[in-house]
């Protein structure tokens, strides 16, 4: 989550700083150019600790050996291939219900 609020305070500051510099006559592209290098330089001096924190995130989730984040649906279908019986006959011929 943390690293979804730095990306969003991030995205947050280029719409701002974009606005300003459109508003200023920069032009779009200059404006655009601006911004993403406004937006880097403020959150990169002043939001030192939500950065940190996002960083941390994603190293946690994308280090070897992490678990794997599932979603209710995932968890659900473990549930019941965990209670299906192993040994219950299956027949092949059988077409599947809908």
């Amino acid at each position: 989550m943390p690293f979804f609020k730095f990306t969003a305070l991030r995205l947050g500051l280029v719409v701002v700083f974009f606005v300003i510099a459109y508003w200023l006559g920069l032009g779009a592209i200059f404006s655009a150019v601006a911004a993403a290098i406004l937006a880097w330089c403020v959150t990169y001096l002043f939001f030192r600790s939500q950065r940190d924190a996002a960083a941390a995130s994603l190293q946690r989730r994308f280090r070897d050996g992490a678990p794997p984040q599932r979603n209710p649906a995932e968890l659900d279908d473990a549930a019941a291939e965990d209670a299906y019986d192993p040994n219950a006959a299956v027949n092949p011929d059988r077409k599947p219900s809908p």
